[in-house]
This record gives C-alpha cells, sequence and structure tokens, in this order.
C-alpha cells in the first residue's frame, strides 16, 4: 500500500480581490466597533439616569429633613376636608418662619388651631379672604367686596354657604379660609371655626413627606 502525499494548492488572489476583501474585513470590524460604542453609550446613558433620578430623590429626602429640623414642623392631614390637594393621614411639613416675614396670601394652604385652641389638633385649610374683605357666598359663588372670585379651588360651587350667607367683614388680622373638599369641610363657613386671625396661623403648609410616591412641594 502507498501513502500519497498531501499535496497543497496554492491559490494567487489578484491584488485587485486582496485589496476588497480587506475592504469587507475592515467595513466589518467597523461595524462591530459602532454597534460596540452604541452599546456602550446605551449603557452610559443608563447609568446617567439611574445617578441621576437616586441624586434626585436623596435630595428630596435631605430637603425634607433640613425643613423638619430648622424650619419647619411635621404633623398628619385628618380627614377628606382638604382633598385631592391633601388626603387622610398625608403627612406635610410647616413653615413656620415665612410669616414672620409675610403674611398669608390668598389660596396659601395654612395650618391653625381653630379659636387659637393649643388643645387641638392643627387644622388644614386654603385662605379665601384676607383681612379687611368682605366675604360672601351667593347661589354657591363666592364673593369679595362684592365681586365674585374665581379658581379651580372652588370650581364646582359651594353648596352651603354656613354664616357667610350673610355678608362677613373680615377683621384687621383675620382670614376666611376653606378646605377644597367643600361638601365635607368643617372652616370659616361654620362658627366653631369662624375667622382665623393671624396670631392663630401655625404657618403655611410647604411639603408633603408622605406617601412617599407623592413627595413634593405642596401648591
Amino acid at each position: 500500500m502507498y501513502l500519497v502525499p498531501f499535496s497543497y494548492v496554492k491559490v494567487n488572489v489578484s491584488p485587485k480581490n486582496r485589496k476588497v476583501q480587506m475592504a469587507v474585513s475592515r467595513a466589518s470590524v467597523n461595524r462591530r466597533r459602532r454597534r460596540q460604542k452604541r452599546r456602550e453609550t446605551m449603557d452610559l446613558e443608563r447609568v446617567k439616569n439611574v445617578l441621576s433620578w437616586t441624586f434626585e430623590i436623596v435630595l428630596v429626602i435631605a430637603m425634607a429633613f433640613v425643613l423638619v429640623y430648622f424650619v419647619g414642623e411635621k404633623t398628619s392631614v385628618i380627614g377628606a376636608s382638604m382633598e385631592p390637594t391633601l388626603y387622610n393621614k398625608n403627612e406635610v411639613i410647616i413653615n413656620k418662619f415665612i410669616y414672620k416675614l409675610t403674611d398669608p396670601k390668598r389660596w396659601d394652604v395654612v395650618v391653625f388651631r381653630p379659636n387659637g385652641n393649643k388643645n387641638t389638633h392643627f387644622t388644614i385649610k386654603r385662605v379665601v379672604g384676607l383681612p379687611g374683605e368682605t366675604i360672601k357666598i351667593e347661589s354657591g359663588k363666592l364673593y369679595i367686596d362684592g365681586e365674585e372670585i374665581t379658581s379651580e379651588f372652588i370650581e364646582n360651587g359651594i353648596e352651603d354657604a354656613g354664616i357667610a350667607e350673610d355678608s362677613i367683614l373680615l377683621g384687621e388680622d383675620e382670614y376666611f379660609v376653606l378646605g377644597e373638599n367643600l361638601t365635607n369641610s368643617e372652616d370659616s363657613r361654620f362658627a366653631n371655626v369662624g375667622n382665623v386671625d393671624k396670631q392663630d396661623i401655625e404657618g403655611k403648609v410647604w411639603f408633603r413627606v408622605s406617601p412617599f410616591k407623592e413627595i413634593g412641594f405642596v401648591k
């Protein structure tokens, strides 16, 4: 038996074909590099987004703690009178410093103790009437100094005028307040709350800290 030696066949590649093969190879490498670069860019963007999101959360939490310990006080919302802005058991920060520098503004959400009773829980309502103004609720509409006042907070009308059915003249430091859930709110329309004296206002509801998914400034 004879073994036939294995023969190598040499294939001559023309310079032109060699250039084509090299070009194809370079194009393939470039495509792989571009795909790799796109993946790296996308990964980097994801990392940046996660870091940005994390930073914002940490910043908000840090601000909340600063507000609690240096500027304000934390309290809980009781009841449904401020829905939909605030819900029962929401926890909020009261800015107790702001009204030492300025007076409450119309539509501010304020915290006060009705009739200055220190033994009662904080009450939270929205300021509607300011000192010196005349308040009247008629046919479901709010009038201040004889002019109708419109706002998203009272756009559904005020069914129960309470004592504001007759004109109420606010004193020098008195404010008229309403809850946003007008069918379920004890506020200045009722004698047991009445007009709120500035000295009984503890501060402005500034920041919601709970529930976590609704953390943010209160408007």
